[in-house]
């Protein structure tokens, strides 16, 4: 990450109560860690919601349904044919087992 940039936050008591006694679980080593670490979780779930939301929009495509259908079908069979491989060099044995 770049430089540290010094702010000013206001957070409701409880809140900072809580950070406080997450602080002293050693959870951080300061508010500033803690909330630091706090922000940067969000702002992934944030980033893995935009993404999320983008897969809704793509499921909704029916030129991309029609490619995803392609590729499972491709891939079925690359399955069965890796399946025969493991049975094969196992002797007829399961697989895994």
């Amino acid at each position: 990450m770049g430089k540290n940039i010094r702010t000013t936050v206001s957070l409701p008591e409880e809140l900072l109560a809580a950070t406080d006694r997450a602080v002293s679980e050693g959870r951080a080593r300061s508010r500033n860690e803690f909330l630091g670490m706090a922000l940067q979780h969000e702002l992934a779930a944030l980033e893995r919601a935009r993404i999320d939301e983008a897969f809704t929009f793509m499921a909704e495509d029916p030129l991309y349904a029609d490619v995803a259908e392609e590729l499972a079908g491709e891939f079925d069979g690359a399955s069965w044919e890796a399946l025969r491989a493991v049975e094969r060099r196992s002797g007829g044995r399961e697989a895994g087992g």
